[in-house]
């Protein structure tokens, strides 16, 4: 059964990445997700460096959460790569999901993201 979603997952992926492409002027906000924790990364995909990168094991949001494979740790993850990027001068983006429903954690994660000035 894992594997079976695994492979879904992976399926839905690829086809979400082959109209998904982030340039320099609007890089790719990369989400993954397990059970414990929450990756996001801003990527520039021409260059093929990561511009930003933050998770629920980052420190700044790891002191302020108890559990760190929740709704409300995927919403902190959300607001702290919205203020990297802020920081760093990237406004808009491409959101991918990763080949995850749009439900849940990063939906979570991407509203956070949009009202703490991303744009997507």
């Amino acid at each position: 059964m894992e594997k079976r979603r695994f492979e879904m997952r992976k399926k839905r992926h690829f086809r979400v990445r082959k109209n998904i492409f982030g340039v320099e002027s609007c890089p790719r906000l990369c989400v993954y997700k397990s059970s414990k924790h929450t990756y996001v990364q801003i990527i520039d995909d021409e260059k093929g460096n990561t511009l930003v990168a933050c998770s629920t094991l980052s420190s700044e949001i790891k002191e302020k959460i108890s559990y760190s494979g929740n709704i409300a740790a995927a919403e902190k993850v959300g607001n702290l790569i919205a203020e990297k990027a802020k920081k760093l001068g990237i406004k808009k983006i491409v959101f991918d999901r990763g080949g995850y429903l749009y439900h849940g954690k990063v939906k979570a994660l991407a509203e956070a993201a949009r009202k703490s000035g991303l744009n997507f």
